[in-house]
Parts: C-alpha cells; sequence; structure tokens
C-alpha cells in the first residue's frame, strides 16, 4: 500500500512498483486515517508511508498499523535523511526509511527486504539516526534488565552488529556463521526483548550498553 498526501507521488510510486512482478500495489490512501483503515479491510504486506500527511502523520499511522492484527510491515518516506520524525516512526514499529530522490531500483529492493522480516536501513544512516536522537542511553527498567539478561553471549554479539545496521549475511561472514543461523537468532532476540523488529531491537541494544 502506497500512502502520501501527494497524488503525483503516489501514481510514480506505482509505476515504480508495477515494474517489479513479484509486488502488486494493492491499494492507495493519501493520509494515514486512510491508510488505517484499508489495512483493516484487506491484507497488506508492506506499507510505504510519508512522513509528513494531513490528518493522520505517518507515526501515528505506524502505530496504529503495527498494533493491527495482521501488522503490515512499514517503510516511511522523507524529504530529509536526517529527520526527526523518522526516527520516532521508527520507535514505532517502522522497519526502514527510505529518502524520496532514493533510485527505483532501491525502492524496490528495500520493500523486498522489508517484507522478508529485515530493515532496510544504510549502516551509516542508521547509525547516524539513532546516534543522534538516542544519544544519551536511558536507564532500563528493571523489566527491561530481565530482558537483556535472557540474552546469550552469541546472541549479544549478532545484537551488537545488528545494531550498527549489519545485514544477516554480513552479521553471518563477521560471526562465522551461516545466515539462517543468523535469522534464528535474530528471531529469539526480538522474542527475548519483547520488542518488534530489529530496528527496536537495535535501539534497546544502544540503551542496553549492547551496541558497539
Amino acid at each position: 500500500m502506497i500512502v502520501d498526501d501527494d497524488h503525483l507521488v503516489r501514481l510514480a510510486l506505482a509505476d515504480i512498483l508495477d515494474t517489479d512482478p513479484g509486488i502488486t500495489v494493492v491499494a492507495q490512501a493519501g493520509d494515514g486515517a486512510e491508510a488505517v483503515e484499508v489495512a483493516r479491510s484487506r491484507q497488506v504486506d508492506v506499507a510505504l508511508l510519508d512522513v509528513r500527511m494531513p490528518r493522520m502523520d505517518g507515526i501515528t499511522a505506524t502505530r496504529h498499523l503495527r498494533a493491527l492484527p495482521r501488522p503490515p510491515q512499514v517503510v516511511v518516506l522523507t524529504t530529509f535523511d536526517l529527520d526527526q520524525y523518522v526516527y520516532d516512526a521508527l520507535a514505532a514499529g517502522a522497519s526502514g526509511f527510505l529518502l524520496k530522490d532514493t533510485e527505483p531500483e532501491e525502492i524496490v529492493k528495500a520493500l523486498r527486504v522489508v517484507a522478508e522480516g529485515q530493515a532496510m536501513l544504510h549502516p551509516s544512516a542508521a547509525r547516524r539516526l539513532i546516534d543522534r536522537y538516542h544519544r544519551t542511553a536511558r536507564t532500563l527498567t528493571a523489566a527491561e534488565r530481565s530482558r537483556a539478561d535472557r540474552l546469550t553471549p552469541r546472541e549479544r554479539d549478532v545484537l551488537a552488529l545488528l545494531a550498527d545496521g549489519a545485514s544477516n549475511a554480513e552479521i553471518a561472514t563477521t560471526l562465522g556463521m551461516r545466515e539462517s543461523t543468523v535469522k534464528a537468532h535474530v528471531s529469539r532476540i526480538l522474542s527475548a526483548l519483547e520488542v518488534g523488529n530489529r530496528v527496536q531491537a537495535a535501539l534497546f541494544a544502544r540503551d542496553a550498553g549492547i551496541a558497539h
């Protein structure tokens, strides 16, 4: 589902995505409120949302979409790569972000990656976002410390690399694992930390002092 208050942007994005036979644009929406209503009535695997929209912005819409019984993965769009609203959207449950001037093939790649359950954050962009708006690690609650203690040393190694923006393949190479093993570790980490996606796990890692 493509969500943007600019009709021409929606059309352009739809044209880009229609070039890939593995992607079907099932719906479009002009703001976050409409997007949530659409997602309640039909199956949406990935929602591509603008951050700034009337009625309901992308941050609020992300939170509502991720709370649905069948939540779509969310990728947010922004004009600025260091937009605080993007950080807020990631914290709300988005799995990544794209700039509006991203090359068409990269947009397609991002949606495919996110649909598979991974985050689409360029490593340097991930670090800038997290560092700029999350510099001072907050104190973990007792419950959060307990969740962090559930992780094995190997899972902590995986989480530290994940927090640096590394992909599963990059983590596998660095730690000498199979990629399937990394996927299993990531799944276990998300479950242990009780977070919804890799980005939220990365933020948790920063707070817990696990990130590099």
